[in-house]
């Protein structure tokens, strides 16, 4: 097959009221065909969006008209036609179909696999490299998009610098039993689970960075919120204390939120999520230490709210974030959990070293976390005290620990998960949907 000049300007469906009343031409593929005697009504997208066609028998060379009749799912055309408004089309505009040129036709005797008929789950991952085109999971990559462009746009507009750290690492972040080794001549290395140690020498070499890259943990896990492979924005600030993390958590989250509410609300109606929901999410956040999420949860059960007692001292698991997040319209930020149950790097309270200077950011609607992130420990002695308490090999960290050795200042920093976000902004139910190609505990096809 091969492209030539088209007759008429190139518009993509997404711009098409630009063009109204003018003739244009639209490349894509035949989304749905509906016959009605002498008139057709082919829908048509390019990954833009969806238009419909018009062709009427008279109005057409009978070339065309026996062209699109014949049209199949997904069969790949060039169409020119002339745009017309109409209020009750998919868009506010049809396309009055006058030419018709056909890439490649879809056989009939090799149909396209993904039909309107009903599907399950199973069937449309194998079949992922297909589903990524019907029009809800295109409209939620069109969103994930945007959170990864808003999230970007914030950091490099407000002072930050992108700095990426290696994907391999000689030692883990967050604890060894969640890592994917890997042989790397001969030495054991590990796909990374965060960015943060790398970027904490980068911020004290900037002043203010960012890292945005894929991360990997190897859990064995099976929620809806877990994936084995997945993006993560990580920035990390000199001279920035728990408090001036938690205010550029909540700016940043309302940034991203107010952003995907002003360009993509024409995919958030094609999903059915209520915009409503976003626009609520503007800073401040409400704020609960742990202790009075703890007790809030210990009340909870009391009063049958929830199934299962909390007991203080422990991390919130998922159904403890889930109550917690739906009590609120926005991002909850629950901060200073007991130092026991959190990371080796997490700088204690000077107030009470029993606590963590942390912050977990909580989604509303029972989405949970979409932020952790802590102030950061700066002492040489303690951060080596903390690394031999939690039987790290000190050798790989030396590297780490000069960073405390020569010009330590404090300093913090959190890490987003880009697909509880998106699931979260789109309402989805599993987090599977939120990324092209999903790596699960059990899948990694296609």
């Amino acid at each position: 097959m091969q492209l030539v000049q088209p007759s008429a300007p190139l518009a993509t469906i997404a711009e098409i009221a630009r063009f109204d009343g003018q003739t244009v031409t639209v490349r894509g593929w035949l989304y749905n065909l509906r016959e009605s005697g002498k008139l057709l009504f082919p829908i048509f997208r390019d990954g833009s969006g969806l238009i419909q066609g018009v062709a009427h028998k008279s109005g057409v060379s009978a070339e065309v008209f026996e062209a699109m009749k014949g049209l199949t799912q997904e069969s790949s055309v060039e169409v020119i036609g002339r745009v017309r408004a109409d209020q009750r089309a998919v868009g506010g505009f049809e396309l009055d179909v006058e030419q018709i040129t056909v890439l490649q036709r879809v056989p009939e005797s090799d149909p396209y696999p993904i039909t309107p008929k009903e599907h399950g789950v199973e069937f449309l991952m194998e079949h992922r490299h297909l589903w990524v085109r019907s029009t809800r999971q295109a409209a939620i990559l069109r969103i994930r998009a945007e959170i990864m462009r808003a999230a970007q746009e914030y950091f490099d507009s407000n002072g930050f610098t992108r700095t990426d750290p290696p994907i391999l690492t000689p030692a883990a972040c967050e604890g060894t039993s969640t890592l994917f080794p890997v042989d790397y001549f001969g030495e054991e290395a590990f796909l990374t689970q965060s960015g943060q140690l790398y970027i904490e020498a980068t911020a004290l070499a900037l002043g203010k960075v960012y890292s945005f890259g894929p991360t990997f943990r190897a859990e064995k896990s099976k929620t809806r919120r877990h994936l084995t492979e997945f993006w993560m924005i990580e920035p990390e600030v000199a001279f920035c204390d728990l408090d001036g993390l938690m205010e550029l958590a909540e700016n940043f989250i309302a940034h991203i939120a107010q952003s995907v509410l002003a360009r993509r609300a024409a995919d958030l109606t094609a999903i059915g999520r209520d915009p409503e929901k976003l626009r609520a999410i503007q800073a401040p956040f409400p704020r609960l230490s742990y202790d009075e999420a703890a007790a809030m949860l210990q009340q909870a059960y009391k009063d049958g709210l929830v199934e299962q007692p909390f007991e203080y001292g422990n991390d919130f698991g998922s159904p403890d974030e889930t109550w917690l997040s739906s009590q609120f319209d926005r991002p909850v930020m629950v901060h200073r959990y007991p130092a026991d149950v959190k990371a080796f790097y997490m700088q204690p309270d000077p107030a009470n070293d029993k606590y963590a200077l942390c912050v977990d950011v909580l989604a509303p609607e029972g989405y949970g976390e979409i932020i952790g992130g802590s102030q950061r420990v700066d002492s040489y002695d303690l951060l080596k005290r903390r690394i031999e308490a939690h039987n790290l090999p000190i050798e790989a960290f030396q590297w780490y620990l000069d960073l405390r050795r020569y010009g330590s200042v404090p300093h913090s920093g959190f890490g987003m998960g880009i697909e509880r976000v998106v699931a979260w902004l789109c309402g989805l139910d599993h987090v599977r949907e939120t990324i092209p190609f999903a790596r699960t505990l059990n899948r990694i096809f296609p």
